[in-house]
């Protein structure tokens, strides 16, 4: 009697991360197809009207623009890497939400300090998303030495660049991204315990 082998099935393991990456992928792809007018409406942030409707869509949706193909490449890679983890680890509608609080605060502190300039790119998420991974080591009470590094050197090396750096912008989403998975991670993690 022959043995039946199993059957590869591809799975959608991650949802939201993976929902996230094939929206920045056809957000790519509309403001190619739109000569840039899709970056500049709908997946950039900044200083803009209050009673123009889409100035709240970008609050959230710059995180899903990018500049161009490296840029995409540059911030999806890393967020496909660590968001399965951390979706894993915390739930698909806690990564949600931790995802909409860190675009939100990173889109508001930019429309409000920023005027002159366009934000985009899902650097402030993957950052956030580096925090969480980090913080799921957690247990007990003790800190990961992993997590103190991880803080020392990534958030280290953007403060550096905040105040060494001509172009201070992304280097504080990057920051704002870290804090905010600092701090969801930790309320998720309470919530665990």
């Amino acid at each position: 009697m022959a043995s039946k082998r199993p059957v590869l099935k591809i799975q959608y393991d991650s949802p939201v991360i993976l929902t996230i990456a094939l929206l920045s992928l056809a957000a790519l792809i509309a403001n190619s197809l739109t000569d840039g007018w899709a970056n500049a409406n709908l997946f950039s942030v900044y200083r803009a009207s209050l009673t123009d409707p889409l100035t709240y869509v970008r609050f959230f949706c710059h995180t899903l623009g990018h500049a161009d193909i490296a840029h995409f490449f540059g911030n999806i890679c890393l967020l496909l890497v660590l968001g399965p983890v951390v979706e894993n680890r915390y739930g698909s509608t806690n990564v949600l939400v931790s995802i909409l609080i860190t675009a939100l605060v990173s889109g508001l502190v930019h429309f409000i300090f920023f005027p002159g300039t366009a934000l985009l790119g899902a650097s402030g998420i993957v950052f956030m998303m580096i925090f969480l991974s980090s913080i799921s080591g957690i247990r007990g009470g003790n800190i990961p030495v992993s997590l103190i590094l991880v803080a020392i050197i990534y958030l280290g090396q953007e403060i550096s660049d905040l105040i060494l750096s001509s172009d201070n912008i992304s280097q504080l989403t990057h920051i704002i991204g870290g804090i905010c998975g600092i701090i969801c991670g930790a309320v998720m993690s309470k919530k665990k315990r």
